[in-house]
C-alpha cells in the first residue's frame, strides 16, 4: 500500500516495500496520525527547549529543583513551604531536601510562621536575592535562544494553542479512570 498525502493532509508516509511498522501506520485515520505526530513532535520540542533549559541551570551549579525553589521565591516572595512544595510539585521530603540544601549554601532561609507555629516560611536571604536577579536573567535569555525558532507572533500562537491542547486534556478521564474517546 502506498500513501503520499501533503504535510497539511498527513504526515506519514508509506513506501511499498516498507515494513509492517509503516503500513499499520499509513491505515490509521488522518485525525488518528495527526494526533500521533503531534504528540510525538511535541515531546521532541520539549525534549530539546528542556535540555536548553538544564544545561543553564547546571552551568550555575544548580540542580532543577534547586533553581525552582529560587525562581518562585524571586516571583512570589517568601511562601510557606507547602506553597512552595504545590507550586514546583515536589513532596514534602523533596522540599525539605531543596530547602536544605539552598540554606548551606546561603541562599535561602526559614522563617517562622506566627500563625501556624508547625509551618515555616522560605525566603531568599540577601546573597539568594542577588544570586537568582542574575541567574534568572541568564536563564531567561537562554529560553529566549531555544524558542527562537518561532518569532514573537508564533509564540503567541504557540502558547494559545497549547494552552487549549493542555487544558482539554486535563479535561479528559485518563484512560482507565472513566469514559474514552
Amino acid at each position: 500500500m502506498t500513501r503520499s498525502l501533503s504535510d497539511t493532509n498527513c504526515c506519514l508516509v508509506s513506501q511499498p516495500d516498507a515494513g509492517p511498522g509503516a503500513r499499520r501506520a499509513a491505515e490509521r485515520s488522518e485525525p488518528q496520525a495527526l494526533a500521533l505526530k503531534l504528540w510525538t513532535v511535541l515531546a521532541r520540542a520539549y525534549a530539546s527547549v528542556l535540555a536548553h533549559s538544564q544545561a543553564d541551570i547546571a552551568r550555575h551549579g544548580l540542580t532543577p529543583g534547586e533553581f525552582a525553589v529560587l525562581e518562585v521565591l524571586y516571583h512570589k516572595g517568601p511562601l510557606l513551604l507547602r506553597d512552595i512544595q504545590r507550586k514546583i510539585l515536589v513532596s514534602s521530603g523533596g522540599i525539605t531536601f531543596l530547602v536544605d540544601s539552598l540554606e548551606k549554601r546561603g541562599l535561602v532561609e526559614r522563617r517562622e510562621c506566627k500563625e501556624d507555629r508547625r509551618a515555616r516560611y522560605a525566603a531568599l536571604t540577601p546573597e539568594g536575592e542577588r544570586f537568582i536577579a542574575g541567574v534568572f536573567e541568564e536563564h531567561a535569555t537562554a529560553i529566549e535562544r531555544a524558542v527562537s525558532g518561532l518569532d514573537v507572533d508564533d509564540r503567541r500562537v504557540a502558547i494559545d494553542l497549547l494552552k487549549r491542547l493542555g487544558h482539554h486534556a486535563a479535561s479528559l478521564p485518563r484512560p482507565g479512570e472513566g469514559e474514552t474517546g
